[in-house]
């Protein structure tokens, strides 16, 4: 395995900031704002993940998720219903036909402060009852203390378990404190095998935030460029207003590149955002 502890991000927290306002205080055009709201709406994970679900707010989401799809005004349908596993065979059902994938949070959410075989064992409960992604979260105060190997290969051998399924690695950006640690976890998620990095579980004070998207983004974009392999992100935690949604957009056309603006490599976990958007679409077209 490769020495994490060597790895420091190239700039510090000044610099970083200096990066983030000039790429974000690019106004967008009309038109680039309207086509950037359709492909926000696009990749939105509609989620909840509250201690207080039950069936019917479950089916609820599900319903207001299929009715944020529009063909005659070229509004697609949100990306994913993000859910705990109890939740995943309804939303499935609830789902069907209709294009958006089921996903769930696995895997000791969001602490992470579990046994490895009591995670594996909640992961492939969810995918058995048919997730199509899986939100796992790394363990946190592992990474911190510096045991690097432990968090490497617990994200492999739930990569190995999820096969097919859709991997999201949430490194909650919030507790790991620096630039540098953050970037060593994005790294660390690419070469365990990640489909997606993410920044947040949406359970702390402090969720996503421009700084560590930032470091995300240059880490994933390094690795295309090194791996010719691309590996997504997910701005998750605390993302509510349409201003936050475009700034992320614009850090990710600006950092990864515009082509990879698609819901296939760029998500948001929202459980208010949807609606926001949704009605500025259709207020502009």
């Amino acid at each position: 395995m490769i020495d994490y502890s060597k790895i420091s991000f190239p700039l510090n927290e000044t610099q970083i900031e200096k990066e983030i306002n000039s790429i974000i205080s690019n106004e967008l055009s009309a038109e680039q704002r309207s086509a950037t709201l359709r492909q926000l709406l696009h990749s939105i994970d509609n989620t909840t993940l509250e201690g207080s679900d039950t069936d019917e707010h479950v089916i609820e989401l599900c319903n207001k998720s299929k009715r944020f799809c529009n063909p005659d005004k070229n509004i697609l349908p949100v990306a994913a219903v993000c859910v705990y596993p109890t939740f995943v065979s309804l939303v499935k059902q609830q789902l069907k036909g209709t294009g958006i994938h089921t996903a769930s949070v696995a895997g000791a959410f969001p602490s992470g402060q579990s046994p490895l075989h009591v995670k594996l064992a909640e992961i492939d409960f969810a995918i058995e009852q048919g997730a199509d992604e899986i939100d796992m979260v790394i363990s946190r105060g592992a990474m911190l203390q510096g045991d690097y190997q432990q968090v490497y290969d617990e994200i492999c051998a739930i990569r190995e378990l999820c096969c097919d399924v859709h991997l999201k690695v949430i490194l909650e950006t919030g507790e790991l404190q620096t630039p540098d640690i953050i970037y060593r976890a994005s790294k660390m998620a690419f070469d365990a095998g990640a489909d997606f990095i993410k920044t947040s579980t949406g359970k702390i004070s402090v969720g996503a935030t421009y700084q560590a998207a930032y470091v995300m983004l240059t880490a994933i974009a390094e690795n295309l460029k090194e791996t010719k392999k691309m590996v997504g992100f997910k701005a998750a935690g605390g993302v509510s207003t349409v201003e936050q949604a475009i700034g992320y957009s614009q850090l990710f056309k600006k950092i990864v590149g515009e082509k990879y603006f698609s819901n296939q490599w760029f998500r948001i976990g929202t459980s208010r955002l949807t609606e926001k958007i949704y009605n500025e679409i259709l207020v502009i077209s």
